[in-house]
């Protein structure tokens, strides 16, 4: 089963020291499971356009989609046996101590 971890940033997380920025680590434990991750960070939020299509008209604003302090900064794709282990993993991960990060199992259309 694949899994998507979004990967957002969070006002009651620690705050951010890149020495503690494990990701070389975490991505390094992934790969020794087999899984492979699927991911990466996103750039910055002042960068970001919304689209919408509303009666036909296409719609673009600067930013994300809502006023926020918090904001989504990255992604990752894993195969995983069930959510008990992307939850594990998920938990490992070091955005998992300075932001939060949500789990979902994808839902193919096919």
């Amino acid at each position: 089963m694949r899994y998507l971890f979004l990967i957002t940033t969070a006002l009651d997380g620690e705050p951010y020291r890149e020495s503690e920025d494990t990701i070389a680590d975490w991505i390094a434990e992934v790969d020794a499971r087999g899984r492979e991750p699927d991911g990466d960070r996103l750039r910055p939020i002042e960068e970001a356009k919304t689209v919408r299509v509303r009666g036909g008209r296409l719609h673009v604003t600067d930013g994300p989609f809502a006023e926020t302090k918090e904001w989504v900064a990255g992604y990752d794709v894993i195969d995983c046996d069930s959510m008990d282990d992307a939850v594990d993993l998920a938990s490992r991960h070091p955005m998992a101590r300075f932001g939060r990060i949500e789990v979902r199992e994808l839902w193919p259309l096919g």
